[in-house]
């Protein structure tokens, strides 16, 4: 019985994506993580699964969250907050964040469907140093906390814990995390089809930062 969560925040100006601010206003900034958000809430409902969890910071759910559990945050830091999340789920979870719209099926397919006698624990690094997936077999929260998390070694710091709990790993590919404009766009190249694309796009004109992406695919 496989279960994939998503940990997000509620999408409130001065909440998300604080880094794009300025040259984005916080409400644009909101704007462009609600679309991460909701390109990734698509992606997990894509794919075959027993459980979908929206591990939620907030009090209004997305639209793209129907069809979702609602599993309220606790309080604490983000490794307590993931050690609660993991201790919570029965049977092999998928974690992954709503910082990496370009996640496509073909990039969780493996922690999807190759549960192997072989394998315990999906990881999937992100470009900055953290991770955008981890999976486990057996969820367990002490395997999370205590790992310093939005660290330049956290997703090191995590492969290891795994590793010294001698669970197996295999590896997802590693991809770029939304932090900063210059990753936005890298990222709306690489997915130019999604909302996030389209609304960066929007927003990043309104601000006079970059060229029409739209006009630039034609």
């Amino acid at each position: 019985m496989l279960t994939i969560a998503v940990i997000a925040k509620e999408c409130i100006p001065g909440r998300v994506k604080t880094r794009l601010h300025p040259p984005f206003s916080l409400e644009e900034a909101a704007e462009i993580a609600a679309a991460s958000l909701g390109d990734t809430l698509d992606v997990v409902r894509s794919v075959p699964a027993d459980r979908r969890i929206l591990f939620f910071d907030g009090s209004n759910p997305p639209a793209e969250a129907d069809g979702f559990e609602i599993l309220q945050q606790n309080e604490g830091t983000l490794d307590e907050r993931l050690g609660y999340l993991f201790d919570s789920v029965d049977g092999p979870l998928l974690m992954i964040g709503m910082d990496t719209p370009q996640v496509s099926r073909a990039l969780v397919e493996p922690a999807v469907s190759r549960w192997h006698d072989d394998i315990d624990a999906w990881f999937g690094f992100a470009s900055d140093g953290g991770f955008w997936a981890l999976g486990m077999r057996e969820p367990s929260g002490d395997l999370i906390r205590g790992v310093a998390m939005s660290e330049a070694e956290t997703g090191r710091d995590q492969l290891e814990r795994l590793l010294e709990a001698d669970l197996r790993v295999k590896l997802l590919a590693e991809i770029n995390d939304v932090d900063s404009i210059d990753d936005a766009r890298e990222v709306a190249a690489i997915a130019p089809d999604g909302r996030f694309a389209e609304v960066f796009d929007r927003v990043s004109l309104r601000a006079g930062v970059r060229e029409p992406l739209l006009d630039r695919r034609a």
